[in-house]
């Protein structure tokens, strides 16, 4: 099948998805960012009755936290983050939630303040993560690639997949986060950095069939031997995307509200991730051999 010469409808296709993400990151302003960003309470009780995550989940929504998440921590024992609860609140939390749901009593384990710093600084850690990871992944690639042709361009490649994976991510959520009030936390951005290990380790699975296919066929032109390792990849890529699918969609349905973020990120990721393996990252090698972007400058002038 010739994919690499649609290219620019895959391209095209992909603008058109980053672009409203870009707009709404930028008009909206940004992501809408959770408890974990913004600072609140964290507050760890145990339930002596049995209780359901979901419930406690339902009676913070009728005390009016419904930004609150809770988290399960085993033998009845929940951390709820809310907003920065005064003395009062936390009291009338405790109560309900004992009156509610535990008439046998409820202990209240541990109670702190959730720093916006400490979440600034969580931020800030994971855009250096990134950064490193990314840089780490060029040279690597460029380094396994040296067998080949422009080993370098492997590596960008790789890189503007990654960049592709990750602003669809975010232009999504930001789009959701003004729509639907979505929030992101720290499992966002675990999910995201998991996005973008799924994204590459597939585009090298692509890649590295390529550098089979030159080193068998030389003669062939990039565009064929390009063509021929997307074909072979396709059914291994597509194959391993939809089983990792089934699993997700059945967390969402019968997992925890706390993984839900986390989850969605995932599944919109591991999409994103196999798409651009296929059709971004290998088509943009055959663009940089065929001089697309010489033809656009020149064409401007």
């Amino acid at each position: 099948m010739n994919f690499v010469d649609k290219r620019k409808w895959f391209f095209l296709f992909s603008l058109l998805v980053i672009v409203p993400g870009v707009i709404f990151l930028i008009i909206a302003p940004g992501l809408n960012p959770g408890i974990d960003f913004t600072g609140g309470s964290s507050t760890n009780l145990s339930f002596e009755s049995e209780v359901n995550q979901n419930n406690v989940q339902i009676e913070l929504s009728r005390l009016g936290h419904t930004d609150a998440t809770v988290q399960t921590l085993g033998d009845g024992t929940f951390e709820i983050r809310t907003k920065e609860l005064n003395e009062s609140s936390k009291k009338e939390l405790v109560e309900t939630l004992q009156n509610q749901l535990s008439p046998e009593g409820v202990t209240l384990l541990s109670f702190d303040l959730v720093s916006p710093m400490v979440a600034k600084e969580t931020v800030i850690a994971a855009l250096w993560a990134v950064l490193f990871a990314a840089i780490g992944i060029f040279f690597y690639l460029w380094w396994a690639f040296r067998s080949v042709p422009n080993p370098f361009r492997y590596g960008v490649a790789a890189i503007i997949a990654l960049i592709h994976d990750t602003l669809v991510v975010v232009g999504i959520f930001a789009i959701l986060g003004e729509l639907l009030g979505t929030e992101v936390n720290t499992m966002f951005l675990i999910a995201l950095l998991t996005v973008i290990g799924y994204s590459v380790n597939d585009t090298i699975v692509v890649f590295d069939r390529l550098r089979e296919n030159i080193t068998i066929y030389p003669n062939r032109t990039l565009r064929d031997n390009a063509n021929m390792s997307i074909s072979e990849s396709m059914g291994r890529s597509i194959n391993t995307s939809l089983t990792l699918l089934l699993t997700l969609i059945a967390l969402i349905l019968f997992g925890g509200e706390t993984i839900r973020v986390f989850l969605w990120v995932l599944m919109v990721g591991v999409i994103a991730g196999t798409y651009s393996s296929l059709a971004i990252a290998t088509p943009t090698l055959v663009a940089w051999e065929s001089g697309d972007l010489r033809r656009i400058f020149r064409r401007k002038r």
